[in-house]
Parts: structure tokens; C-alpha cells; sequence
């Protein structure tokens, strides 16, 4: 058994089509928003791969009409297992513009619940955040910083350790302010620009900083920072601090 889908978002962006084309259809851009580290070979027959911790992902590009539409998608698996994507831009007067990203895909297995449930979860934060960078980061690029924490007993107790690290109460809503000072770094002053039962995310001045509940059980960061860093002191700071909020 298995579940076939089909899922679309739209929202108008306060960024031109070619600043959401350069987000979406290179390397460097689709770092400073979507997961992990990614490569673009551009072009119809062209290929996306994507490096996420263990997860090698490797997509074939299907549409390629900049700055309008990019299509892509996996390769079926022996079990059916696949995943596409549609962005379609559509330009507006003051320099905005229209984003759609059309999901579509199956996933097998009789739990396919849920990880649909938490696919469709964390999709939703990387559409939000997908807009802060085009809106909030344009002509600029990040370094991605993916850290993992330890399998998570209580998920209940560890968001609420999370909200009281960053000076959160129970109700997180977009818009409010945060502070908080991850081991052995600066501290960090920003805003939440999205939040679900899955995910929490923040921006500041100089990076998107991102907290996702792993399929498997850690809880994830998966920050882009749109300042020099070094990338190993900054990785091991972001593992220490998610050990931490499993032993607070």
C-alpha cells in the first residue's frame, strides 16, 4: 500500500522573478534556503542533487523556462517511491511577483501517514523560508549549517525546552522577537517568521536559523548563515547546543 499526492502553494513575494530564479535554480541559492548542501546542473536534462546529513537526493530537471517555471523530480524506486517539483513564477507591477510550487509525488508503505504528515510539514517551512531569503536576502548567498541532535525521548518536552532557550512562551507566533546564545557564539537577536507543530523558524540580519523535528527522531537545525563563518566551529557549537536541550 501506498499514498500518491499532489499538493500546490502559492503567495505573491516581495521579490523579482529572476531574484526567486536564482534562489531556486542554482547551487549557491537554493543553500540559502532549501536543506543541506546543492548542486545544479542547469537546463532541460539537467540534473538537482541534493546533500542533507545521509540523504543523497538527485533530481532531473523536466522544465527549465527561466525566469518563469523549473521542474524537477526523482527518479521512481524499485517500491515506487518518487518526488517532483513545479515552481511557476509570474511577475507584478513594483518589482513583486507570483511564487507556485506544485509537490507532487508517492510515497510507499502502510505508514506512508506519516511521513506525508511530516514531509507536508517541513515543505511548508522551507516555502516560508524560501520567501525570507528572496525577500530579506536578495543578491546575497549562504553558507548552510545542518547539525543534529541526539533520538528524542519526549518531543513535547524538547520544543518546550527549545521555546525556553530562545525566550519563547508555549504560543509561538510569526513576529515575535527572540534572543538566545548557542554555546561558544555570539548572541542572537531575531524574529520568528514561521512556526508549526514540526518546525520553528527565525530570522535575523545575517542568517535564517531553522529547528525541524526529524523523521527519524533527532531534532535538526538547519541554519543559513549570510555571514563569514567558520564551518566546523559553527557545527560543533549547534550539536553541543541541541545535546543540550535533551539534558535540560
Amino acid at each position: 500500500m501506498g499514498h500518491a499526492f499532489e499538493g500546490e502553494t502559492e503567495a505573491e513575494v516581495d521579490a523579482t522573478p529572476e531574484q526567486i530564479w536564482a534562489a531556486i535554480a542554482t547551487g549557491p541559492g537554493a543553500d540559502s534556503w532549501f536543506m543541506g548542501t546543492n548542486h545544479v546542473e542547469p537546463g532541460p536534462g539537467g540534473t538537482v542533487r541534493t546533500l542533507f546529513g545521509a540523504y543523497r537526493g538527485e533530481s532531473l530537471i523536466t522544465g527549465w523556462d527561466p525566469p518563469h517555471r523549473l521542474a524537477y523530480g526523482s527518479e521512481p524506486a524499485p517500491d515506487g517511491r518518487f518526488m517532483a517539483y513545479e515552481f511557476l513564477i509570474e511577475g507584478r507591477g513594483g518589482g513583486s511577483a507570483v511564487l507556485r510550487l506544485v509537490t507532487s509525488g508517492f510515497l510507499p508503505g502502510d505508514d506512508w501517514e506519516t511521513e506525508y504528515d511530516a514531509m507536508t510539514k517541513g515543505g511548508a517551512l522551507f516555502f516560508a523560508t524560501l520567501r525570507a531569503c528572496v525577500e530579506h536576502f536578495a543578491g546575497r548567498t549562504a553558507t548552510p549549517v545542518t547539525a543534529f541532535g541526539p533520538i528524542v525521548a519526549d518531543w513535547d518536552r524538547t520544543w518546550a525546552a527549545l521555546r525556553g532557550r530562545l525566550g519563547l512562551g508555549d504560543d509561538v507566533k510569526p513576529g515575535q522577537a527572540v534572543r538566545f546564545t548557542p554555546g561558544g557564539l555570539a548572541p542572537i537577536d531575531g524574529v520568528v517568521y514561521f512556526v508549526n507543530e514540526h518546525t520553528l523558524g527565525i530570522r535575523t540580519d545575517d542568517a535564517i536559523y531553522r529547528f525541524l523535528r526529524g523523521l527519524h527522531g533527532p531534532m535538526v537545525a538547519a541554519h543559513h548563515i549570510f555571514s563569514d563563518i567558520d564551518e566546523n566551529t559553527t557545527q560543533g557549537a549547534w550539536e553541543s547546543w541541541l545535546t543540550g536541550l535533551e539534558r535540560a
